[in-house]
């Protein structure tokens, strides 16, 4: 079986986005293996889903507003294509073990805003 890491990372709330998630992987058609937190800005997703079904396991991590570095972009889109090179064979049942780590960015905080006051003269 082959293993992809991905690495990604989002600006949605981690609640939102952990229902998002659920939902997604079920509906690509994945198998959720393992999820846990770890630590309070990160959360990892173990899972394995079928070659025919990638593309929209992709599809699902973008529209759930997880970004993805270039190199896995690129080892998605690469599953995706031998998706398109093996339609209609027995390769489509393939598993493909994946593990997804999304971390939460926080929005920052200004500590001391700037004075906003104006004076006429």
């Amino acid at each position: 079986m082959q293993l992809l890491d991905i690495q990604g990372y989002s600006y949605e709330p981690s609640e939102q986005m952990l229902r998002n998630m659920n939902r997604i992987l079920v509906n690509s058609g994945g198998w959720i293996l393992d999820r846990r937190a770890l630590s309070s800005t990160s959360y990892e997703f173990t899972l394995e889903v079928e070659l025919r079904s990638i593309l929209d396991l992709y599809a699902g991590i973008i529209t759930a507003g997880v970004e993805l570095t270039r190199s896995n972009h690129l080892a998605l889109t690469d599953l995706c294509t031998c998706r398109l090179h093996l339609m209609g064979s027995s390769e489509l049942q393939q598993i493909i073990g994946l593990r997804l780590e999304v971390a939460f960015l926080k929005q920052l905080k200004l500590h001391n805003p700037p004075a906003t006051t104006c004076s006429v003269v």
